[in-house]
């Protein structure tokens, strides 16, 4: 398989953050937490074992918090398998994201199984048996995946799951109001997508559950494997220097 043109890949890294906005909100609309989200998580679990001093006990949200943590990091491990495949080439890439869409199918299912419904308020929060930690543990495993596979593509659209930065290089922007400014329109097709996945599980989420919004994830991630299919490829006389210089390194070392 060829190897993408991670510049011209628009519609495929855009399609990563509308997911990164899908899945995050149904992970808040269940149990009022990120995962992908890892600065909060990080800092709640240091709250949460300084807290140890005087109260033993984790509370629901600490462990929600650890459960994604490390389900995100084992996630994004299977990187690995990309680096054997290839990690910009088509094949990794189709391939990646099915493991994607497989976890979110294994995430619809625990989020079915587990029983349990959508909280009403802040202070009654879901998703607490040992179904539902699977359910988050998953789908925060489908975004470190996806986070990692974005960077190892060496993407200009980023991580595909950190927007933070976005919004600092939009507000520092000398070149914001300039016609033709490509990467401000990155920025901007990246944060309308992510809003745009929020507001398609806000609006569907009510009516069929954690369980059916994660099903219809799922169906949109294997579309979005089978266009990476058809993302646009490096032209070859760009693969051929590129494998030049992998065989001159390869012979220094």
């Amino acid at each position: 398989m060829s190897e993408l043109d991670p510049g011209r890949c628009w519609i495929p890294f855009a399609a990563y953050y509308f997911m990164d906005g899908f899945s995050n909100a149904v992970c808040y609309a269940a149990a009022f937490m990120w995962p992908a989200f890892h600065t909060g998580n990080v800092i709640q679990m240091a709250i949460a074992i300084g807290r140890l001093f005087y109260d033993p006990s984790f509370q629901l949200a600490d462990k929600q918090a650890a459960v994604s943590l490390v389900a995100f990091v084992i996630g994004a491990s299977f990187i690995r398998i990309g680096d054997r495949m290839g990690s910009s080439t088509r094949a990794w890439m189709c391939l990646g994201t099915i493991l994607q869409a497989l976890c979110t199918m294994a995430a619809a299912l625990c989020a079915w199984k587990c029983g349990e419904l959508l909280p009403a308020t802040r202070a009654d929060p879901g998703w607490s048996n040992i179904l539902a930690f699977a359910a988050i543990g998953f789908i925060s495993a489908s975004l470190g995946l996806q986070a990692i596979m974005a960077m190892r593509v060496k993407s200009p659209f980023g991580t595909t799951i950190l927007v933070t930065t976005f919004w600092c290089d939009l507000a520092g922007d000398s070149k914001l109001f300039t016609l033709r400014n490509p990467a401000r329109d990155r920025r901007v097709v990246a944060l309308f997508a992510l809003f745009l996945g929020g507001f398609l599980t806000g609006s569907i989420i009510d009516k069929i559950g954690a369980a059916g919004t994660l099903g219809v994830g799922t169906m949109i991630r294997v579309f979005m494997a089978v266009g990476w299919l058809f993302a646009p490829a490096k032209p070859t006389q760009d693969i051929e220097t590129v494998e030049v210089v992998r065989r001159e390194g390869a012979g220094k070392s």
